[in-house]
């Protein structure tokens, strides 16, 4: 009797639940109409579960390195080859494999230097497309059919899906499926047939991308990189100082762009300004000639290779006179707005009020100092960070041009839609630079807009005060505010996107003493290889699972030092090795990658990227090492991810579901 009361309960308490979920079940009743409706998905929800974890692809601080960061998408950091090796290790030439794997990366021109040298074309094809369908079975194992399907082109999806899923056993399917190669070659859509597959296996090669910031500045091609990823679907991106500092230039702080424009040209990257998003610099390069016509600035000449010849020496010159002017403009602007804000504690950055302009000199904590450069034509002794007006005049045209760039506000849109200061993934805490502490590591409090926050109510106030500069509906006082409020992210001592005592730029353009140069890190930066630290921070953010971790940017690992990337126990993983080409010398590396997949989490060295046509004609590849941070006993399986997670709870309501329709809580619509 008693069990029987139990079971009445049971019923009663589900009862009552659907009730309660009745709005819920009756939009998903409108989905899954009927009880086969409802049991087959559950069918196929328990199935996915059962799928090995799909890879995950980790990158930081690209700075503009587009070709490398292309080359990476497209090799998977090295899973294809390892993929490739796998399959056809025994059985092909290293010369072999290289070739197909290029052929994969770049399918396109590939395709057009083998045809030049191929004797004997559709014997070419014929392989090349049995082996590409045999990696692409391989890439698509850990997805659904309906999943695969989905990437695959409209044009040829019915025949990849044949030649995927009809393995070639006995005569009868071997020949079905080798008619259907042949028909492919005999139809003359061999090329666009093997460009698609592959193109397909780059995509199922890297499930999820997560970018953790500083996609701008220094490289050439940062508006590439925008470009590509706003094709792209499943990827999300940690933002970095010097991504807010684009996000604050294109919101209209003027700081912001003058620091923009300034490095851009401190590293003759004036594509990115003027093809990229449409900047007009022609009043700087009208207002540079006249204020500095007869000042050789020396010191602001580009940052460029010797041996880069393509730049003229009267070319040299103007981008010279432009980048002083510009440099100068900005040293008054962030003291103005130092000025407009002492909350900000960065009185000690009003440094143009320390320059004794008749000796050229400048006292910097009781030391003087000679200064470099002693020419500054524009600066009022008096009022030393007052713009001239046609300084100011100047400034609007750049703010405004910043301001009405289409390409550049399509860019922060993808920025604001796929982005944010964290995200929290697979039990992977994920963030450019830092959480600030205090010395003692105890999460320290940070002003926001006139209250204080710290740990994740602290980036998520920051956030908030970020896109509040962008949403139409946000008071003007609180929008002047956040526009303002991105210079402090740029360079700010508590800034968690910069987390540094100073950003040195004056000292390291005028300043011969090193020691001026030194920007004190934050005591995050110190104490992340503090086990207790990092699993403090993690529980700050409610990071659950079995193996969590932080994953991060913005300072370079010098491994050439012996440094490691690797931290706290393994708790936390420092990604930037240096991408940018700026950075080569200093990290000894061009850049870490991580990767997380099924079997575990595998951190890739990579070799500096000569060129995409070195690839394609000679087979080189980025030259990686791959180093096993965790490997796991067994498989991770997609039950075991957040993406399991929302299953799981799929299943529970469409359960929930069929309950309600087998005891008429709710009619079948079929």
């Amino acid at each position: 009797m008693k069990s029987n009361n139990n079971e009445e309960g049971k019923w009663r308490f589900t009862a009552e639940k659907i009730e309660a979920d009745r709005r819920v079940l009756e939009l998903l009743s409108q989905t899954f109409g009927s009880i086969s409706a409802a049991a087959t998905e559950i069918i196929n929800l328990e199935a996915i579960l059962n799928l090995p974890k799909p890879t995950e692809h980790f990158i930081a601080d690209l700075h503009g390195e587009h070709e490398a960061f292309a080359h990476i998408i497209k090799n998977a950091s090295g899973n294809i080859k390892r993929v490739v090796q796998e399959i056809f290790g025994n059985t092909m030439r290293e010369e072999e494999i290289k070739q197909l794997c290029t052929l994969i990366y770049y399918p396109g021109r590939k395709l057009e230097y083998l045809k030049a040298s191929e004797k004997n074309l559709p014997d070419f094809y014929n392989i090349t497309l049995h082996r590409l369908v045999r990696v692409l079975q391989e890439v698509s194992s850990k997805y659904t059919r309906s999943k695969v399907r989905k990437t695959l082109p409209k044009e040829f999806a019915y025949i990849i899906e044949e030649l995927l899923h009809e393995a070639p056993s006995g005569d009868d399917k071997q020949a079905y499926y080798n008619r259907i190669v042949e028909t492919i070659i005999a139809t003359g859509q061999a090329d666009e047939f093997i460009k698609a597959i592959c193109r397909v296996i780059q995509r199922l090669s890297i499930d999820r991308l997560h970018i953790l910031g500083d996609i701008y500045d220094r490289g050439p091609g940062p508006h590439i990189i925008m470009d590509q990823l706003a094709r792209s679907e499943n990827f999300d991106m940690q933002w970095g100082n010097h991504d807010a500092l684009w996000m604050g230039a294109a919101a209209g702080n003027e700081c912001n762009v003058a620091n923009v424009v300034r490095i851009c040209l401190r590293y003759d990257n004036l594509d990115t300004l003027e093809d990229g998003y449409g900047i007009n610099l022609v009043p700087l390069v009208t207002f540079a000639m006249e204020t500095y016509a007869d000042d050789p600035c020396t010191l602001f000449e580009p940052k460029i290779p010797n041996e880069d010849t393509s730049l003229s020496i009267k070319s040299r010159r103007l981008i010279a006179r432009m980048h002083k002017a510009i440099t100068v403009i900005q040293f008054k602007l962030e003291q103005q707005i130092i000025e407009r804000h002492p909350e900000w504690g960065m009185d000690d950055r009003k440094l143009l009020d320390n320059i004794d302009f008749a000796k050229g000199t400048i006292t910097i904590d009781g030391k003087e100092h000679e200064l470099l450069d002693k020419h500054f034509p524009t600066i009022d002794p008096k009022n030393p960070s007052r713009l001239t007006p046609e300084e100011q005049e100047l400034m609007e045209k750049l703010v405004h041009s910043f301001k009405a760039s289409e390409k550049l506000r399509q860019h922060i849109d993808v920025f604001l839609s796929h982005g944010g200061m964290y995200t929290i993934y697979n039990s992977n805490l994920l963030f450019h630079a830092s959480v600030p502490l205090n010395e003692d590591g105890t999460l320290k409090d940070v002003e926001v807009f006139k209250k204080k926050y710290k740990g994740k109510e602290l980036l998520r106030h920051v956030e908030w005060l970020m896109r509040a500069a962008f949403a139409p509906d946000t008071p003007l006082k609180i929008r002047d505010y956040a526009r303002d409020y991105y210079f402090y992210l740029w360079c700010g001592p508590d800034s968690p996107l910069f987390d540094k005592s100073k950003m040195a730029t004056f000292e390291r353009y005028l300043l011969a003493d090193k020691d001026t140069h030194q920007e004190e890190k934050g005591h995050y930066y110190r104490l992340r290889n503090e086990e207790e630290v990092i699993d403090m921070i993690l529980d700050n953010f409610g990071v659950k699972g079995d193996h969590p971790h932080i994953i991060n940017g913005h300072v370079p690992v010098k491994a050439g030092k012996g440094e490691s990337p690797v931290k706290a126990n393994g708790k936390l993983m420092v990604i930037d090795g240096g991408f940018s080409k700026a950075y080569h010398n200093t990290t000894g590396i061009a850049g870490y990658t991580l990767v997380y997949h099924s079997r575990g989490m595998q951190l890739v060295q990579h070799e500096p990227f000569t060129s995409p046509e070195d690839a394609v004609k000679n087979g080189t590849d980025i030259k990686s090492t791959t180093q096993l941070v965790e490997l796991k006993k067994d498989r991770v399986k997609v039950s075991d991810t957040d993406k399991g997670k929302e299953l799981k709870s799929q299943i529970n309501e469409l359960k929930e579901l069929l309950f309600a329709y087998r005891h008429g809580f709710i009619k079948e619509r079929v």
